[in-house]
């Protein structure tokens, strides 16, 4: 796990396993050197550095906060250890890919999360609902609710995980209206557990206090300088992540702007 400083473990590929093409940015599953298998987001995708920049954020986010997220990794990644993959187009990503890319540790046997799989009560719903309302994640949807299962029935009792925050922190593709959007309201509308609204106020008042500008250095200190640099209007990766931790700081003291209502 994340080391008490905030840092992630780095580990190197050692045999690229297969693509899974479930999504647009198609990961892919690794084996490393510390022997675990990991699905990995590729910092050549379409969706670019900026979706594990938010992976990070928001996954050790999660974490901190008592939810359950599998074990984030830095993954060396050389094409190489591909060489034997044979679609073309994957192969273009890959070699795109190369240096340090984010690895997810892999849960053998995980279910997509749909209602009726699991019972989740509403308190636990808030807590995920007000995560996601707090970095703006617009993809926890009905549709894509980017939930699992794990460990499989028949094991253990099955619990929820999160997955796949890249389309969180939405405000970092427009840094320059970023301020605007402190205390823009989160949509519920479609949200995939919209029944723990009954339980936000609760989840906000346990949650926000937690969440102080020492731990969201923390978090942001997680992130690789790499994914920072050249960012368009900062001098720095250290003005990068002072910015994410001002606006999350902001918006944390901000809940009663973006909090959706107890109640449609």
């Amino acid at each position: 796990m994340a080391t008490a400083s905030g840092a992630l473990r780095t580990v190197t590929a050692t045999q690229y396993v297969q693509p899974l093409r479930s999504g647009g940015s198609v990961p892919g599953i690794v084996e490393a050197d510390d022997l675990g298998t990991y699905v990995v987001k590729f910092t050549g995708s379409a969706q670019g550095r900026k979706a594990l920049v938010a992976e990070v954020i928001v996954g050790e986010l999660a974490r901190r906060l008592g939810l359950r997220v599998p074990e984030l990794v830095l993954v060396r990644f050389d094409p190489d250890v591909a060489r034997n993959e044979p679609h073309e187009e994957v192969q273009d990503l890959l070699h795109a890919s190369a240096g340090l890319n984010l690895g997810m540790d892999y849960l053998p046997g995980a279910v997509d999360f749909t209602p009726g799989t699991l019972d989740v009560t509403p308190s636990e719903a808030a807590a995920i609902l007000w995560l996601d309302a707090f970095t703006a994640n617009v993809d926890r949807t009905t549709h894509s609710p980017n939930l699992v299962t794990w460990p499989p029935a028949g094991h253990h009792r099955p619990r929820l995980w999160l997955i796949d925050h890249g389309a969180a922190l939405v405000f970092h593709h427009r840094w320059h209206t970023a301020a605007d959007a402190v205390g823009k309201a989160y949509d519920v509308r479609h949200h995939a557990l919209g029944h723990g609204r009954s339980e936000l106020a609760a989840a906000d008042a346990a949650f926000g206090p937690l969440v102080t500008e020492r731990l969201l250095r923390e978090v942001v200190s997680a992130v690789p300088d790499a994914w920072l640099t050249g960012e368009p209007g900062f001098a720095s990766t250290q003005e990068v992540r002072d910015a994410y931790v001002a606006h999350l700081t902001a918006r944390a003291r901000d809940s009663a702007r973006w909090l959706p209502p107890a109640t449609p």
